[in-house]
């Protein structure tokens, strides 16, 4: 057995390239050899900003030999054929055997393919990666013809075993495989020979090299929390900063520097994606007060003035950096003294949403109709809500925003603020994007949780109107994730209410949008309902719809009279339930996944989804819960079987009789004390179900009905039901019947699996 250490040495390898590189280097290389029929035992890769490095553990020494049976022409057959066998093969005619079958005699040539040395196969499996290596992007330098995505300068490629180590002998464009790498680019240039991935991996680290990207991140977020820590301070922690910024260097030295004192009164989150954008700073902030005070950079490499000059470079930029965003901050607050918050987001009604849905100021008018409806059921101010609305994505018009969008909706907060509105308002800027997937906070404040369902419902119901619904993987809008957020939103804040309702509103308010921005879709709607409407109304509008095109004011009049004189209507009556069925069975799909990711099977969900009121998210989670607490023990279970067996048993005789037994069963036609006590169980269920039901008791009414396990299991133990006697035979099914109805007043336990 054999290891292998692969370095490829070349110039800056971008850092958001790295680490699908060296992963893309592993699988290509392991898999070659595999293919090639050698084995290894582990294999790990590892990239810096100027090299990607392989090592391979325990390497097979050879390739196992192959041994082929191949059947030829027949024996007899034209010269030809058996020439063309031979060639294929590369024996001769006295190395072929003959061997017969039912058609006859036919050649056969026995090939043995020997093994290879290790040390060939993975000189043909790292050129063909090298010449083929998927980069994103990639450049030729010089006169060679190989792509790598800079300016490949070596190879590394050794097998080391017991014996030693040897060099895998390989050219690509002119670079030889060699043992010898250099380390850091300033403070160690010099090459050296390495003779294994230990010898390796220990003198890069003496050339001021380390290797390993999570071990050079911990360094840097180790170093800055220490420095932080001795100022007072904590650092801002960023994961996706601080994996970017280990790409970056190759000897993390990390500094310390300070924020001109004009720069502090700007908010922390500006000061922080200023920093984190244009100069890959991480932030350091008071705990105290919540302001970004410092900032930490990361040098590459060591210096004689523990890098007061790279610190001072690093200040003077930030400086022009940050004035740029003080300039925005002031002049958006200049803004808002002139016009209001509200004035700012008129500029919005310029603004395209989407070509058949209108502008933004459109979307806004929808959003604020809708958190107007939503407002009373959540408990907040109808109108704190529609005023939150109406100004939720003014700092979409911010110069601020324009500079860095990641920063909609936190700008919206403090616009809000500085405009003098409530905290209610201002907090909803920014809650009401929210949550922006799985493992993002919900907004509970009323106002904010109004706007944010007004938001995510408008969304649903605009695209399912102009049919941009999800397919397979492809869901350009975020849908999903919209869907996902109602169903978060109203179970997080545990609302009561029909979803069904408001979707429809958000038709409604859509439909007015796609028909008012879009004259070709609405006089088409108009020739279609032509007959529906007045006599007033067409007399008026005579003339051919088409007269209408391209006179905006004469539209408006058309559109308005048009949609008085009842066409909205008639969408309300034929579209939109259609429309509301469809999208809320969408919403019931993510619902089950989101419910099957917290453990809760999905039969039990379609069981729960089958009841009414299914549009009631809150309620039918709660059903469901309830539900798959009462599986998971023994009387659940077992109840469940008792249902089924009577639900097969009553579907199976109301088949054969053609009636249905639904009459009502008596008790004094019981014989047996088994079946009398079972009449009395089902009394006593239904008095706590039927209740326990109605008040939303679902955990009360299935331990109801797990006290109906005991009687249902000794009544089919002890009781036959196809008896000679018509009258039992009848009393008993309609005693089936009573317990399949009791059951199913809790979930439809027809769709439970098993």
């Amino acid at each position: 057995m054999s290891d292998v250490l692969i370095e490829l040495f070349s110039e800056e390898i971008p850092a958001r390239m790295q680490a699908r590189a060296a992963d893309d280097l592993r699988r290509l290389v392991t898999d070659g050899l595999v293919e090639a029929g050698l084995h290894y035992a582990h294999a790990g890769a590892f990239a810096t900003p100027r090299r990607l490095a392989l090592a391979i553990e325990g390497l097979s020494a050879q390739s196992p030999t192959l041994r082929e049976e191949r059947k030829g022409p027949k024996v007899g057959a034209p010269q030809p054929a058996i020439d063309g066998f031979l060639r294929a093969t590369g024996l001769t005619m006295e190395a072929l055997e003959t061997r017969e079958d039912k058609k006859g005699a036919f050649y056969v040539a026995l090939i043995e393919r020997p093994g290879r040395p290790a040390s060939d196969i993975l000189a043909e499996v790292l050129e063909r990666t090298i010449r083929n290596f998927p980069w994103p992007r990639s450049m030729r330098w010089g006169a060679g013809t190989l792509r790598w995505v800079r300016p490949l300068h070596s190879v590394l490629c050794i097998l080391s075993s017991d014996a030693g180590a040897e060099v895998v002998p390989l050219e690509v464009d002119g670079i030889t495989a060699g043992n010898t790498t250099r380390g850091h680019r300033f403070m160690a240039p010099d090459a050296f020979a390495v003779t294994s991935f230990e010898d390796y991996a220990a003198k890069l680290k003496k050339a001021f090299v380390i290797l390993d990207p999570a071990a050079r991140a911990d360094m840097i977020e180790h170093e800055a929390r220490a420095q932080a820590f001795a100022l007072g301070l904590e650092l801002v922690e960023d994961k996706g900063l601080l994996a970017e910024v280990a790409g970056l260097v190759e000897w993390p030295v990390v500094l310390v520097g300070e924020i001109g004192a004009d720069f502090l009164g700007l908010p922390p989150e500006v000061l922080q994606t200023s920093m984190k954008e244009h100069q890959k700073f991480f932030s350091l902030r008071d705990p105290k007060t919540g302001q970004i005070t410092r900032f930490v950079t990361v040098a590459n490499r060591e210096t004689r003035d523990q890098g007061a000059t790279i610190l001072a470079g690093n200040q003077k930029v930030l400086a022009a950096r940050l004035s740029d965003a003080r300039f925005f901050w002031d002049n958006d607050l200049r803004a808002i003294a002139q016009r209001g918050l509200e004035g700012m987001a008129e500029g919005l009604a310029n603004v395209t949403f989407h070509n058949k849905l209108g502008s933004q100021k459109d979307r806004i008018e929808r959003i604020e109709a809708l958190a107007r409806e939503i407002a009373p059921l959540v408990g907040a101010s109808p109108d704190l809500a529609a005023e939150a609305a109406r100004v939720a994505k003014a700092d979409l018009q911010s110069a601020m925003v324009c500079e860095f969008p990641e920063l909609q909706g936190t700008m919206g907060v403090y616009y809000a603020r500085a405009a003098g509105l409530p905290e209610e308002v201002a907090q909803a800027c920014k809650a009401h994007y929210q949550p922006l997937g799985p493992s993002d906070d919900v907004p509970t404040d009323p106002v904010s949780v109004a706007v944010a369902l007004a938001d995510k419902i408008d969304t649903l119901a605009g695209f399912w109107a102009i049919d941009e619904k999800p397919t397979g993987s492809k869901d350009p809008y975020a849908l999903r994730r919209a869907a996902l957020g109602v169903i978060r939103l109203v179970l997080g804040s545990e609302l009561k209410f029909n979803l069904s309702s408001l979707i429809e509103k958000g038709f409604v308010e859509a439909e007015w949008s796609r028909l008012r921005n879009n004259q070709a879709s609405f006089l088409i709607a108009v020739r279609a309902a032509k007959e529906y409407f007045s006599e007033a109304f067409l007399e008026k509008y005579a003339a051919p719809l088409e007269r209408y095109r391209g006179t905006p004011e004469k539209f408006a009049e058309f559109f308005d009279d048009a949609m008085d004189s009842g066409l909205m209507n008639l969408y309300r009556q034929e579209r939109v339930p259609e429309l509301t069925a469809d999208l809320i069975s969408f919403l019931h799909d993510r619902l089950k996944t989101h419910l099957r990711d917290q453990g809760i099977r999905h039969d039990i969900i379609d069981a729960c989804l089958a009841m009414p009121n299914s549009d009631d998210l809150t309620l039918l989670v709660k059903r469901a819960e309830a539900l798959a607490a009462f599986l998971k023990t023994d009387d659940g279970e077992n109840l469940i079987q008792g249902f089924k067996r009577a639900n097969n048993i009553l579907t199976q005789a109301e088949t054969k009789d053609g009636v249905e037994y639904s009459f009502g069963a008596d008790p004094k036609f019981a014989e047996t004390d088994t079946e009398r006590a079972l009449f009395t169980a089902l009394d006593t269920a239904d008095a706590t179900i039927t209740p326990a039901m109605e008040t939303e008791d679902f955990a009360k009414a299935m331990r109801a009905m797990a006290a109906l396990r005991a009687p249902i299991d000794a009544f089919f133990t002890e009781v036959q039901i196809n008896t000679d006697s018509d009258i039992l035979r009848r009393n008993r099914l309609n005693l089936l019947h009573r317990i399949r109805t009791i059951c199913l007043g809790v979930a439809d336990l027809t769709k439970l699996e098993g």
